[in-house]
Parts: structure tokens; C-alpha cells; sequence
């Protein structure tokens, strides 16, 4: 019985997982596609990134070289990047492998699925997609932050210049006086530019590093300012204004839609609560319906209905402000 309801927990995590992967995969496709209609109607020509500071996890290793000539390896050191984390591509892939190996021993040694191959492979692919897993919930988390911090930003470099400081004395004192990440990105804009790069190329390179639609929002200002002059403080107090208010429409979205949050949680963990209550209370109920032939396609069936109900929820609950 144990067994059962371990292998039944591991496969239900794993397809949320996959359906989890999946759902970021197109988000970040679709903010793409927005970020660059942004810079189509900005008049912005296509700029290839350059920098002159030395971009973090050039050349630490073998593998990473090796790794450098696909077109994955750009992508994850991305997002190593924005998570804030010093690895390089060899040593997250290194990881990953190490994990898989050890997650592969486990369900060698346990055969928690059954079938051996399966509880191998399924081990093997949940242990080492952890590594990867670690490295998007901290960029999560940091891409959180810093749009949280990037208001006060904005304010801060409005008040800096109508004080009479140049933008680039700005930006040395706007990442003097913030928080990370904040202070590291702008930290990063201020060198790029003080040493000969061009400040458009800089901001272009923030908005590389730093994929949200209010940072696109604010180099797409600052380039347009640049062309056709006008008050610069006034346009970044009113994105800051804007920012604000996107952010408080949000906060009632999610306030209005906390129920049906709630409701797709209950749902998807009341049959794994049911499933042990009635492991612990009559222990040869689910062992006869997984014994018989058509008991397991019930089981099957209902895991199936399970994870497509919490897919719909989740689609119909996550309302994009």
C-alpha cells in the first residue's frame, strides 16, 4: 500500500511539474513577442548586445565551452544571470547529471513505481530537473523583486535630474542608494556607459538581463526621449504612476480571484488527502481496486481527470494585468 501511494505522489508532482514548465515556457514567449511589438512601434532598430564589462561565466570551464556552442546554453546562462547566481552552464549541467545519476540509484534501490525501468527513469528525470527547478524559482523571485523596487526607481531618477544631476550621475547615485538587485543592474548600466558604451546599448542590455514589460516600458521612454527631447523626470514619474497603478489593479485581481485559487488547491489535494485517509483506514480497499484490471484504469483515469481539472483552474484563475 505504501508503495501505491508513493508512486502515485511521484507521478501526480511530475506531470504538475511538466505542466508547470510548460505554462513558464509560454509566458516567456509571449512577453517576447510583446516586448518586441514595444520596440517596433519605439521605431528601435534591432541592436545586437554588446557590452564591455565581462559577462559572468565567460570561460570558467570546459564544459561550458563546450555547452556555449548550442543555442541552450545562452538561454540558461540567462537565467542564471537573472537569478543572481555565479554558476556557470558546465556546473548547472554537471549538477543536473550528478542528480540524475543519484535519483536513477534511488528508484534502482526502492522501485518505488514497480517496474523497475520506470522507477529509474521517472527518479532520474524528477532529480535532475531539480538542479534547473532551483535556479527558475530564484530567478522568479528576484525578477519579483526588483519590479517591485522599480517605482521608486523611476521617482529616484526623476528627483535626481530635476535636481539638476546629468541621467548618468543619476544612475551612479540611483545604484549607490538601492537594494539588490536593483542597485547590481543599474550598477552594471552606470559601468557599461562610463566606460564607452553607449547609453542606449546599456539600457538595451538591462532590458536583456531584466525581462519585464515595465523595464521595456522605461528604455523605450528613455530612447524616445533621447530622439525627440521633452522632460525626461515628467515621463518617469508618470511610468512610476502607471507602474503603481498596474500593480494596484493586480493586487484586486488577485483579491477577486482568490476563491477559485483556493477552490483548484482544495481540489487537487483532497483526493491525495482521501487517498491516505482511506490507506490508513481500510488498508485493502485500494489494494483490491488496484488488483483488478479495470481498477487500474479507474485509478489512471482519475489521475488524468485530476491534473486536467487543476490545468483549466489555473488557466481560467491567472488573469495577466
Amino acid at each position: 500500500m505504501a508503495i501505491l501511494l508513493i508512486s502515485f505522489l511521484i507521478i501526480f508532482a511530475l506531470v504538475l511539474l511538466a505542466v508547470s514548465a510548460g505554462w513558464s515556457f509560454f509566458e516567456a514567449q509571449r512577453k517576447k513577442k510583446v516586448a518586441g511589438m514595444l520596440e517596433t512601434v519605439a521605431g528601435e532598430t534591432v541592436v545586437t548586445e554588446t557590452t564591455v564589462l565581462k559577462e559572468e561565466g565567460e570561460g570558467e570551464d570546459a564544459l561550458s565551452r563546450l555547452l556555449a556552442k548550442l543555442n541552450l546554453a545562452r538561454k540558461l546562462q540567462a537565467e542564471i544571470r537573472q537569478a543572481g547566481m555565479d554558476w556557470s552552464v558546465g556546473k548547472l549541467v554537471l549538477l543536473m547529471v550528478v542528480t540524475a545519476v543519484v535519483g536513477a540509484l534511488l528508484g534502482y534501490r526502492f522501485n518505488v513505481l514497480i517496474v523497475p525501468a520506470v522507477s529509474i527513469a521517472v527518479l532520474a528525470v524528477v532529480f535532475g530537473l531539480a538542479p534547473y527547478l532551483y535556479v527558475l524559482r530564484r530567478r522568479t523571485k528576484r525578477l519579483d523583486l526588483f519590479e517591485e523596487q522599480f517605482p521608486e526607481a523611476l521617482d529616484f531618477l526623476a528627483r535626481a535630474m530635476r535636481a539638476g544631476h546629468a541621467f548618468s550621475v543619476s544612475l551612479e547615485m540611483l545604484a549607490d542608494e538601492s537594494p539588490d538587485p536593483l542597485a547590481h543592474e543599474f550598477r552594471q548600466v552606470f559601468n557599461e556607459q562610463n566606460l564607452g558604451a553607449p547609453i542606449e546599448v546599456a539600457l538595451q542590455n538591462l532590458a536583456a538581463r531584466v525581462p519585464l514589460l515595465d523595464v521595456s516600458f522605461f528604455v523605450s521612454a528613455v530612447a524616445l526621449q533621447k530622439e525627440t527631447g521633452g522632460n525626461l523626470s515628467e515621463i518617469l514619474n508618470k511610468l512610476a504612476y502607471v507602474i503603481r497603478e498596474r500593480f494596484k489593479l493586480k493586487g484586486q485581481v488577485r483579491a477577486a480571484s482568490a476563491h477559485g485559487r483556493m477552490t483548484g488547491i482544495i481540489l487537487t489535494v483532497m483526493p491525495i488527502v482521501l487517498m491516505i485517509g482511506l490507506s490508513i483506514v481500510a488498508p485493502g480497499y485500494l489494494q483490491s481496486m488496484v488488483r483488478d484490471p479495470d481498477g487500474k484504469w479507474l485509478i489512471l483515469g482519475a489521475a488524468l481527470g485530476q491534473i486536467l481539472g487543476y490545468y483549466f483552474i489555473r488557466r481560467i484563475v491567472n488573469i495577466k494585468v
